[in-house]
């Protein structure tokens, strides 16, 4: 079993304890340390590497949780590191820079213990995760966007056709290993798809991708990386469309 090791972010220690306590019995995750403020934050992450960061939202004084986020993301020493911000309450400013600036997961702090966890697992492995009352924030905004015409610049025309399966996948919210699965692949062979898929789009890791892709015209709303639908609409077995149809909420590549 590979561990996932976790650094816990939040100015307050009664949290930190509350956080670890929930998580120290999973033989998955070790909580490798803890940090009281933004800036002590970005000290342990570039010394520990931690696969997953818990990073309270607001931490005065001194840089927030979305500053630090933003500092490590932009650093190339970080590595894989992934962030998921933790806050009492959020608005929606608060929440769309947390997305824009690379994070992979937005929870409430009142969320189950389980969910965390989940969370957790969720990113380690190269997805995202949002509390379900974020959802309906993050799909009311794109709602209420302008529809966006699809230029040649959209991205789409660098794809091969094999980047293409991934990326219709990848962008309704299906996991590494699914992907393989469906494409019958190695899951080896999906993660250096979207490696390149990162690369071609200029992003740092799905959620990015998926915001990218709203505002390029390139999703339409119904499905998305946080609505999967499991009834799999547009998919055969393979997880390709029939017909040469993409799936449902991805629009084909022209």
């Amino acid at each position: 079993m590979e561990q996932i090791d976790v650094l816990i972010v939040d100015d307050h220690p009664l949290v930190r304890d509350g956080i670890r306590m929930a998580i120290s019995d999973q033989p998955d995750i070790n909580v490798i340390g803890e940090a009281d403020s933004g800036l002590h934050a970005v000290y342990t992450v570039r010394r520990t590497k931690p696969d997953v960061v818990l990073m309270d939202v607001s931490m005065p004084p001194g840089i927030s949780g979305i500053e630090a986020s933003r500092m490590l993301l932009l650093d190339p020493a970080v590595g894989d590191t992934r962030i998921v911000i933790l806050s009492v309450h959020v608005d929606d400013d608060t929440l769309f820079e947390a997305l824009r600036c690379g994070v992979s997961g937005f929870l409430l702090k009142d969320s189950p213990p389980e969910r965390i966890l989940e969370g957790i697992r969720t990113v380690a492995r190269g997805g995202s995760v949002l509390s379900p009352g974020l959802i309906a924030t993050v799909i009311a905004e794109f709602a209420r966007r302008p529809t966006v015409t699809r230029s040649q610049e959209d991205g789409l025309d660098r794809l091969t056709s094999r980047e293409f399966d991934v990326f219709k996948l990848l962008v309704c919210g299906y996991h590494n290993e699914e992907i393989a699965k469906l494409l019958v692949v190695a899951e080896s062979t999906v993660k250096s798809h979207v490696q390149r898929l990162y690369e071609k789009f200029g992003v740092r890791d799905r959620v990015q991708l998926v915001i990218y892709a709203y505002e390029h015209g390139l999703i339409s709303l119904g499905q998305s990386a946080w609505q999967k639908q499991r009834t799999d609409r547009g998919l055969d077995a393979a997880g390709r469309a029939p017909a040469g149809r993409a799936p449902a909420g991805v629009l084909p590549r022209e």
